[in-house]
């Protein structure tokens, strides 16, 4: 029987880090994010009062149907285990629980400056690529662009919005936040702190030799090296490329760092 879980969280926050990581364990199927959010977004849109044939569909039905669109999805893997990737799960963690009670989430959470000024270096260093983060839009400055990526609807703004409502939510016992910082300086407490909020068995993991790539994926949204791993799990030190006003305008929102503003049963590593 397959045991499903997700990954979730912040952009540009060690997700496809920790994916490369799970994959080493025969046991696990993980990945970079994927379509599924999306499809189930899509097929609970269309069962809702704006389709006139929703009368034929009762919560049962509905149930069964998104058990179903996942069923599908992963039909041919073979692994007992399967991380799904995306975003967007927080926001759905009242529904999971409901259609998976014993599905754990993961949420990769890291400082918003340091988000934005990640996604900064990445157009910074594509110049001859528009991205489509932007809408494959070469215009705009750094404060256009962190605007545009932390707007509430923005790909920084809307997972945070959605990261804040399942911390502070009921479900918050099925989550656990895992900081970009214990990841890549720690990776082995991280990875121990995952077996045993999962109920897996420990896995020994290579931490010098982790890789990933999917270079196509990356080049044809205009982002080479989106999700790109190779080498060692390492932190990397270095100077924020962002200007300071813009640095300084998201360095309070961590609120995982803060004990104080940290909910009870909510696990943090």
């Amino acid at each position: 029987m397959t045991t499903l879980h997700f990954i979730s969280g912040l952009p540009r926050s060690g997700s496809t880090l920790l994916a490369a990581l799970l994959r080493q364990n025969p046991r696990f199927q993980a990945g970079m994010s994927g379509p599924l959010a999306g499809l189930f977004d899509a097929l609970l849109a269309q069962m809702s009062a704006r389709n006139e044939f929703s009368v034929f569909l009762d919560d049962i039905k509905r149930e069964r149907i998104l058990r179903g669109l996942f069923d599908s999805y992963y039909a041919d893997s073979i692994a007992p285990v399967i991380f799904d990737t995306n975003r967007g799960w927080c926001a759905r963690m009242p529904a999971l629980a409901q259609l998976f009670p014993d599905a754990k989430v993961i949420a990769c959470v890291r400082d918003l400056s340091w988000v934005i000024d990640s996604i900064e270096r990445l157009v910074q260093r594509n110049v001859f690529s528009p991205s489509s983060i932007f809408n494959y839009n070469p215009g705009g400055t750094v404060y256009t662009r962190a605007n545009d990526v932390a707007a509430q609807e923005g790909m920084v703004g809307g997972p945070y919005d959605a990261l804040k409502q399942a911390c502070y939510g009921a479900q918050r016992d099925h989550l656990l936040l895992v900081q970009y910082e214990t990841l890549t300086v720690e990776p082995a407490k991280v990875m121990s702190a995952i077996y045993e909020f999962i109920g897996e068995p420990v896995f020994e993991h290579d931490f010098g030799h982790v890789d990933y790539d999917v270079t196509e994926f990356d080049e044809r949204a205009g982002t080479p090296g989106l999700h790109t791993v190779r080498g060692s799990v390492k932190a990397e030190p270095r100077e924020t490329i962002l200007p300071p006003d813009l640095f300084g305008r998201f360095v309070n929102d961590a609120f995982w760092c803060d004990p104080s503003r940290v909910p009870d049963g909510l696990r943090v590593v």
